[in-house]
């Protein structure tokens, strides 16, 4: 009885203690008044239909999605929320600073199919090569997120179904196609946990962007879309991209440095780990466009999936690649028509310049005033513990044998085995002054015009369909500096052909 009496009693002690509140005092020790925006909770999310965004999958609520950015930036930042339940049509609208656009799981945001509504060039006055959907430029901290979908709505601006592509529409001054997000001058990006879909053109485009976090993204465009690009690095730094999941017509990851934004620097200090890729052209490149470094990046842990090309370092301009790493990489490749650039190579390294003004290829590509270009060099580029199994061979070639060189191939394994009734023995330089398509045997490693190629701990296998241009498991021309270290493995038709030709 005694104890129960004194329990109550410090109960009650601690509960007057817990409800007494303290004023804060001033510096003369003086009781302070606080003010009502002191005390008065933040302000919630910013929600898109509170500024007028209907969410019917009709009207175009780009003016509502902007007016809450605007809100949420006049305020010093915060969320602007696009909530379950709704499919928001919308045309052009750019973000801010300090924003994140949350768009929740149940929520669609879809670009408006009507071409007229998308004016502004993707590449400034270069206007041949798609326009801006979701835009910003010159900001920081700025946030995509929250579950939901953001749908570009490729289909829509695309012509005539082919039997592995689309047509595309002719267009007179502007290609209409709008990339989905174009971000120009951010520090302090990042994108995470969205479905990001059906993309008409460029789907990620981040330009000279420093500090950027990309996690988490599932990532899905028609496989039929030409230059339905995935993710675009042009001139981005400090980049780190994780745990995505890619399907895309066109390159899956892409590092680049654009003519068009030449003043943003290299693109560098990028790593990549833990995604799965699916591309009918390359599903990890570097290249082609290429104006100044590419260099200190790093892709590791990754999978591609029934792709054209696996990897590509594919160097077109006067700017170079160095300091690359790909390491614990299963690639699988095959071959698809000649609308896709690329011949079913696992791995991919050439360094040539670009077509002259005149191609189709070209466009803006050269520098203002010149139809003729130079090729920077490719060097230091290293393939440790890859698996591949493909249609054709690793091909790393040159125009000059100074611009390729020191790559190294370790615990580097080739499966060739014919699985598609396209015919190969073909290898593809496009695009480049060059021949583009240039007939040759499909060797498990072929190498042209290279300086310090080592290959160790490696082999080569073949599949039980191997056609007459199945050759050699290694082939080297015009190669200074090659270096064998146990390369394993005979040739297609070893009866008549050796494992390695020099």
């Amino acid at each position: 009885m005694r104890l129960s009496v004194l329990l109550l009693c410090l109960s009650l002690a601690w509960g007057l203690l817990a409800c007494r509140v303290e004023q804060p005092t001033t510096s003369t020790g003086t009781a302070a008044s606080l003010s009502p925006a002191a005390v008065a909770p933040a302000r919630g999310p910013f929600n898109v239909r509170d500024f007028g965004a209907l969410g019917d999958g009709k009207t175009d609520d780009a003016g509502a999605l902007q007016r809450a950015i605007d809100a949420c930036a006049a305020a010093g930042g915060g969320r602007v929320l696009v909530p379950a339940g709704g499919t928001f049509l919308a045309g052009p609208f750019d973000l801010k600073s300090r924003v994140e656009f949350c768009v929740e799981t149940g929520a669609t945001v879809r670009a408006n199919p009507d071409p007229r509504v998308y004016q502004k060039s993707a590449f400034r006055a270069n206007r041949g090569e798609g326009t801006i959907w979701i835009g910003g430029e010159n900001l920081e901290y700025v946030t995509l997120c929250g579950g939901g979908t953001l749908d570009g709505n490729g289909v829509s601006f695309m012509g005539a179904e082919l039997d592995d592509s689309y047509e595309l529409k002719p267009f007179v001054g502007t290609d209409p196609r709008p990339h989905l997000l174009t971000l120009v001058g951010v520090k302090g990006l990042r994108i995470r946990d969205l479905h990001i879909r059906n993309s008409a053109y460029w789907t990620l485009h981040l330009v000279g962007c420093d500090d950027v976090a990309i996690s988490d993204i599932t990532l899905l465009n028609s496989l039929k879309v030409r230059n339905s690009d995935g993710i675009d690095l042009d001139h981005s730094k400090n980049v780190r991209i994780a745990n995505c999941y890619i399907e895309s017509g066109d390159d899956c990851i892409c590092l680049k440095n654009r003519r068009e934004y030449v003043e943003f620097g290299p693109c560098e200090n990028i790593t990549v780990t833990g995604c799965t890729m699916t591309s009918r052209s390359c599903a990890i490149k570097i290249g082609s466009e290429n104006v100044d470094r590419i260099g200190h990046v790093v892709f590791d842990n990754c999978i591609v999936r029934a792709s054209n090309r696996g990897v590509g370092i594919q160097n077109r301009d006067e700017g170079t690649v160095d300091n690359v790493l790909f390491s614990n990489l299963l690639v699988e490749s095959h071959l698809f028509s000649d609308v896709w650039w690329g011949k079913a190579e696992p791995i991919y390294v050439t360094a040539y310049r670009r077509a002259p003004g005149n191609n189709k290829d070209a466009g803006w590509r050269f520098p203002p005033g010149q139809t003729e270009g130079k090729v920077g060099a490719v060097t230091n580029i290293f393939f440790s513990n890859v698996k591949c199994q493909s249609e054709n061979g690793i091909y790393v070639s040159g125009e000059t044998a100074d611009r390729v060189a020191g790559i190294y191939f370790d615990q580097v394994d080739v499966q060739l085995n014919k699985t598609t009734p396209i015919a190969g023995g073909v290898y593809d330089r496009r695009p480049s002054q060059a021949a583009g398509l240039v007939p040759g045997q499909t060797a498990g490693f072929y190498f042209d015009t290279a300086t310090n190629i080592t290959v160790r701990n490696s082999s080569v296998r073949w599949g039980p369909n191997r056609p007459t241009y199945y050759g050699h498991a290694l082939e080297s021309h015009g190669v200074t500096g090659l270096v064998l270290q146990n390369l394993t493995g005979e040739s297609a038709f070893p009866a008549r052909l050796a494992a390695i030709k020099k």
